[in-house]
């Protein structure tokens, strides 16, 4: 007999009294032709999947699953009308993932999914969680998505996803599922906790080992009290997502000290260029996990110019208004709110910094507002013509930008030296 049960996140985040925006369907007792005779829409390819004909919600058809080959696409899946709900839910990742709701309200909970919530513990169901490497990324994930609700990954999962990089199961992760996950990772309540739980089974060697890299290298006490490079770019995450759920400035702040892993040891704690370092590290990154374009341009615009914008106070005119046009913000001037964002993070992200002000992204907005008051129509205005008509645009624009600086409040923070952050 056919029985349809709401399982998955819906179900979870039902008992966490969590917002959920999605509601997925299991059915048992059907065949894909009793679910076209009743109107569902097919979309699955590996394994039948339906669209509600009202709702679009999905529902799929009980099943289970047999590992063929390494990675996440090695699977064959097997569907029947004799498939019973819990040799469905056996197969899901976590146990608080694999719980069913019938309609009259009924939980099935046949892996203990309901006390591992009370006890706030991220569990996987049975070892067949090996068998899927995605399945790190996504306990990754939720570990980011409920940190704040006090949820750890359980012993016993950990060690699990540790003897799958051991195993080299997680090599055969495809660079844009990663992709997939860290983006939805980023825009997580604790997106720091994401970075942290990959790092702590060794999984963010294999995935990014760009940002693995930072861990363990210093930077100078004076600036920056947590010294460790790795520490500081999970603190500046942590702040960035305080300010926004962009996920392009979170994936810039995540990126934006990479050169500095690539310093040499022997200039520690110091690192003189770690700007330019950065920039094909992030090309590197960005490739091999094909990163959107405006999430590469923004990481990279982030990496290049933050200790600019840290010392934007001190900056000359001239100079104040070259990193206004390297940030194309006369165009485009989404960019340079996300790139300050970006900065402030980095500045808020170091022990004992987190609420100090960061007046630098004041000032450059306003150094973008007195630029925008001078167009080239003005400037034609005064008779001028051709490439002067350029020159004369600029010299404007650093002669108000001079006067905001003259008359800008002088009460500023002292400097980071450049370089050397």
């Amino acid at each position: 007999m056919k029985k349809t049960y709401l399982v998955g996140g819906a179900v979870r985040d039902k008992l966490l009294n969590y917002p959920f925006h999605e509601r997925d369907w299991v059915v048992v007792g059907a065949t894909p032709e009793s679910m076209l005779t009743e109107g569902f829409r097919p979309v699955g390819k590996d394994f039948p999947v339906f669209l509600h004909p009202d709702t679009n919600e999905e529902y799929a058809l009980a099943r289970t699953e047999r590992k063929t080959s390494p990675g996440y696409g090695g699977f064959v899946f097997h569907t029947s009308e004799h498939i019973t709900l819990e040799e469905d839910l056996i197969r899901r990742d976590l146990t608080i993932n694999a719980m069913a709701e019938s309609h009259d309200g009924e939980l099935i909970d046949p892996f203990r999914g309901r006390e591992d919530l009370d006890n706030k513990l991220l569990r996987h169901v049975s070892d067949a969680f090996s068998e899927d490497p995605v399945r790190i990324l996504r306990v990754a994930r939720f570990a980011a998505r409920y940190h704040h609700l006090g949820f750890t990954v359980a012993p016993q999962t950990q060690e699990l996803m540790r003897d799958m990089v051991v195993n080299d199961e997680a090599s055969h992760l495809v660079a844009e599922r990663v992709w997939k996950e860290l983006e939805r990772a980023l825009t997580e309540r604790s997106p720091q906790t994401f970075i942290s739980a990959l790092r702590d089974c060794g999984a963010l060697n294999i995935v990014m080992p760009e940002i693995d890299a930072l861990f363990g290298v210093p930077q100078p006490e004076a600036h920056h009290p947590e010294i460790d490079s790795g520490l500081h770019t999970l603190m500046s995450l942590s702040c960035a997502r305080g300010l926004t759920d962009d996920s392009k400035c979170l994936f810039a702040t995540l990126t934006h000290d990479l050169g500095k892993a690539a310093t040499p040891k022997d200039e520690w704690p110091r690192h003189i260029g770690h700007e330019e370092r950065s920039l094909p590290l992030i090309e590197l990154l960005c490739d091999r996990l094909a990163v959107p374009k405006l999430h590469r341009e923004l990481a990279i615009a982030v990496a290049r110019d933050h200790t600019h914008c840290h010392r934007a106070l001190e900056l000359k005119a001239t100079s104040v208004l070259k990193l206004l046009q390297r940030l194309d913000a006369f165009r485009r001037p989404e960019k340079l709110e996300q790139f300050l964002l970006c900065c402030q993070a980095d500045a808020c992200g170091r022990t004992g910094f987190e609420q100090r002000p960061y007046p630098q992204a004041d000032f450059l907005r306003q150094a973008y507002v007195v630029c925008t008051k001078i167009q080239a129509k003005d400037v034609i205005a005064e008779g001028i013509s051709g490439k002067a008509i350029g020159d004369k645009l600029i010299e404007k624009r650093i002669r108000v930008i001079a006067n905001l600086k003259d008359n800008y409040p002088s009460q500023r923070p002292a400097p980071e030296k450049n370089n050397e952050k």
